[in-house]
């Protein structure tokens, strides 16, 4: 298929119904993380699709139990990677609280923004593509859980790529995700000693206590003017209401802008010590996924503003994001990666989730267009033209 101006355009609006179709096929099966034969069936339907639309069919790779799917193109070395999940937040069952609709232009239904849209808009503008060597397309069943099974299996098929692409949903107004924050989690134990709460308290070492010192620290490592947020989240402690509490723990949710800053915090939460005297505080986890930062992005989205021109489309916007992805392992092993290029919509993981169906084709139009100059001769003329233009301080607000 070519890839010239705005026919590609009307051959994906014409292609519309058959990609709807395709995504009620895969928001139909619903594949909660935790349940791993619902994954497993899930992977099945994905493969099932892919292999009509692509004439070829994945790989299916089993990590844990967990279904993941991978599809090569050429014998070469990939250059351009794809990326999307097929899992979802929502339970078994939620269908029947929230069927897939399409009324008034507006798709509902569990998953199909975050991500399940993106997923068959990757397998649409593959199937598109003239020459898909050099392409792999990489479908994960893990990331709503933070990628345990999937992170190596990522980071091993980015590593040496031109660029890394992300099929998640688009930021508010289809803007392109073009910065994420790192996230680290953690868990703090307090260690204090039991105690009964009337006849002697003084005997005890309440662990309830240590817990609030403990939290007002954490609360303070966080630097608002960088954007870096630490928060406590779930916390219990003691075992009955007339016990001086020997034992409780808290969970601590990071998200910071860079590297530096990740480690700054790193060092500080392990750096908390007692306040109780003969209390003991364990500190344990770490950084999961390290930052989507600017630099990681910014050839990549030039590019695509100025092929959405060439296709009639406006620019996409961007937008810097505190939620985490598949792109922050992409990014992390030093890929370019652009995020975001996914479904236009909103309510990711909320009931009102839902995509805009009318910027679905020009969505994957934009994406077909992206893979090709990627992949194509004149890859290495654009790219030196988009480090020009950043390099002189052009972009997009």
């Amino acid at each position: 298929m070519s890839t010239g101006g705005g026919a590609l355009v009307d051959r994906m609006r014409a292609a519309l119904p058959l990609l709807l179709a395709d995504i009620e096929a895969l928001v139909t099966c619903e594949s909660p993380s935790a349940d791993l034969a619902a994954v497993a069936a899930s992977a099945q339907r994905v493969a099932e699709l892919g292999t009509q639309r692509l004439g070829v069919a994945p790989e299916h790779i089993a990590i844990d139990g967990r279904s993941h799917l991978r599809w090569r193109f050429g014998a070469a070395s990939s250059r351009v990677l794809l990326v999307a999940h097929h899992d979802t937040v929502w339970p078994l069952g939620s269908l029947g609280r929230h069927p897939f609709d399409i009324t008034d232009g507006i798709m509902r239904g569990p998953g199909c923004f975050d991500m399940k849209a993106g997923l068959v808009m990757a397998l649409h503008a593959v199937a598109a593509l003239e020459d898909r060597s050099g392409v792999t397309i990489l479908v994960t069943g893990d990331e709503e859980l933070g990628s345990p099974t999937s992170r190596e299996l990522i980071e091993s098929e980015a590593r040496g790529c031109d660029a890394a692409l992300v099929l998640e949903a688009s930021a508010d107004g289809g803007a392109l995700k073009t910065a994420r924050k790192g996230v680290s989690l953690y868990e703090v134990q307090l260690v204090g000693r039991a105690a009964h709460a009337g006849l002697e308290p003084q005997r005890g070492i309440s662990a309830s206590v240590e817990a609030a010192h403990q939290i007002l620290a954490v609360c303070g490592l966080g630097d608002p003017a960088l954007g870096s947020t630490v928060t406590p989240t779930l916390l219990s402690a003691g075992t009955t209401t007339n016990t001086v509490p020997a034992a409780g723990r808290f969970a601590v949710d990071v998200r910071v802008p860079n590297a530096a800053e990740q480690a700054r915090v790193d060092r500080a939460m392990r750096s908390l010590r007692p306040v109780l005297n003969g209390a003991e505080v364990i500190v344990s986890g770490g950084p999961n996924r390290p930052p989507l930062e600017p630099g990681a992005s910014r050839s990549l989205y030039l590019l695509a503003c100025a092929l959405s021109e060439s296709l009639g489309l406006p620019a996409p916007q961007s937008a810097s994001v505190g939620g985490a992805s598949d792109g922050n392992f992409t990014a992390g092993v030093g890929t370019p990666t652009l995020d975001g290029l996914g479904a236009v919509g909103g309510g990711a993981h909320a009931d009102h989730e839902h995509v805009l169906v009318d910027a679905l084709p020009g969505r994957t139009a934009l994406l077909v267009a992206l893979i090709a100059e990627l992949l194509g001769p004149s890859r290495e003329a654009r790219s030196g033209a988009t480090n020009t233009a950043a390099a002189s301080g052009s972009d997009r607000p």
